[in-house]
């Protein structure tokens, strides 16, 4: 059975339940949570799979849909086993975003609920993600500047909102 999930305003308040296809179709505002594996000194990422949204791009290796009257840290948990093999997560709330883009046939109108979050698990990947890649903060930066086609949309727009020092001078985004 397809996911429901809870249609919210822009405050976060459930306005109704709907199937995960008719939210996107819709273009119905739901809950997401993203989590960084992030320390002082360095981010780890994931480079999407082929039929995913960024795909071949690097982008948060935990990430998905709050399932409808599911609360945001357990679609954390949830969502780590899921991508990264473990729940065995230590996390830290960063902030709230809404994204809202078309992309591979869909009306995504996401309230992305973000987190940092660490493990001293080892990273098993799952369908979503082909590989998995720690960076320096000063890669990092480097990188997004010399390549960031390497990096999807989505991470750029976290950026923006929650890390903008991360961004580059005169950075500008990819795709309108």
């Amino acid at each position: 059975m397809e996911e429901e999930l809870d249609i919210v305003d822009v405050d976060g308040n459930t306005l109704h339940q709907a199937s995960k296809t008719d939210s996107h179709k819709q273009g119905w505002l739901h809950k997401t949570v993203i989590g960084y594996i992030r320390d002082a000194n360095s981010w780890t990422l994931v480079r999407q799979s082929a039929d995913k949204q960024d795909a071949g791009q690097f982008v948060a290796p935990v990430g998905g849909h709050v399932k409808s009257h599911e609360s945001e840290i357990d679609a954390l948990f949830r969502e780590s086993a899921e991508e990264i093999g473990t729940s065995n997560i230590k996390y830290k709330f960063v902030g709230v975003a809404i994204y809202h883009r078309q992309i591979i046939g869909r009306d995504e109108n996401h309230m992305c609920f973000v987190y940092e979050i660490t493990t001293n698990d080892s990273i098993k990947l799952g369908t979503e993600s082909v590989s998995v890649e720690t960076f320096t903060n000063e890669d990092l930066k480097r990188l997004l500047a010399e390549s960031p086609d390497n990096f999807g949309d989505g991470y750029f727009f976290i950026l923006k909102r929650l890390y903008p020092d991360y961004l580059p001078k005169n950075w500008e985004p990819l795709h309108s």
